[in-house]
């Protein structure tokens, strides 16, 4: 088992960089490391610095890790509405993946960004090496989300949800950020860099609404589209995850699309890849060690 990160050499806070993407928004993004490309795509109410305290250390021993805020997220922009689906993300993410050079990445994504990298994997094939998502959503059903962040994107009375969700005083945005961590507890590493006012802003509240608002038809199109899925997919989840049920999400999406790869942590929740990096690094090299013989 490996230790949660304290980020790459020392650094709490990464220093982003800006692209624009061609067609898109603004993206801010960190990089490290050398070796095969590879993309790291963050989840709900996170940004890439959650990446960055948590797997990116150990993939960057490997690989040249490029860890993105998500359009509406951490730094980056977003066009309200345009910009929220899982599908429209994918497409950023290919377009931001060509404007930086990068040559067929691996994609890891946790949770959102999970759907997201299995979306490009259906969608952009021939321009990725294949992906890793850990603790994924993959098929449409009511969640918490949706009633708790739903709402946020609403015209008119979402702002003024945002705004409450964003007081200081208030308890709700802590007590999501330290229950996703569980059964593990928020490293504390994590507890003192993570940007939470930041990933907490109004107009960050609204992206995670928007994202929500989106998620059963995107979801219900990844569905139909799993079993013609012709890249190498490793699903990796927590036993004890209380926010997506490896059972209902990772474990049949891995059963319909051809060739995937599950594995089950017992024990470890939503958050596992602050505390399984080791499992992170071994799915991402068998993904680019499996692109690599078919290549040849």
């Amino acid at each position: 088992m490996s230790s949660p990160a304290a980020g790459i050499a020392g650094e709490a806070v990464p220093t982003r960089r800006f692209l624009d993407v061609p067609d898109g928004p603004q993206i801010a993004y960190v990089e490290a490391g050398t070796g095969p490309d590879l993309i790291l795509i963050h989840g709900a109410l996170m940004s890439l610095d959650d990446m960055w305290l948590g797997p990116m250390s150990a993939l960057a021993r490997h690989f040249r890790v490029v860890a993105i805020d998500r359009p509406g997220h951490g730094q980056s922009q977003h066009v309200r509405l345009k910009d929220a689906s899982v599908w429209r993300q994918a497409e950023i993410v290919r377009a931001f993946s060509r404007a930086l050079g990068l040559r067929r990445p691996v994609l890891v994504g946790h949770s959102f960004g999970g759907a997201v990298a299995l979306a490009h994997g259906m969608a952009f094939p021939d321009d990725m090496a294949g992906l890793v998502a850990i603790s994924p959503i993959c098929f449409p059903e009511p969640r918490l989300e949706q009633l708790l962040f739903g709402p946020r994107a609403l015209p008119g009375m979402g702002q003024t949800v945002s705004r409450l969700l964003e007081a200081p005083d208030g308890a709700l945005l802590p007590l999501l950020w330290r229950a996703m961590f569980l059964p593990q507890t928020m490293p504390m590493a994590f507890a003192e860099a993570f940007p939470f006012a930041l990933a907490g802003e109004s107009q960050r509240l609204l992206a995670d609404g928007e994202n929500a608002n989106a998620l059963w038809a995107d979801l219900a199109r990844s569905a139909s589209l799993y079993a013609r899925c012709r890249v190498p997919v490793a699903i990796l989840c927590g036993g004890a995850d209380i926010v997506t049920n490896p059972w209902v999400h990772g474990w049949q999406a891995a059963w319909r699309i051809p060739d995937a790869r599950f594995r089950w942590l017992p024990g470890y929740g939503h958050m596992l890849h602050h505390f399984r990096a080791d499992a992170v690094v071994e799915a991402a090299l068998g993904i680019a060690g499996v692109a690599a013989r078919i290549a040849a």
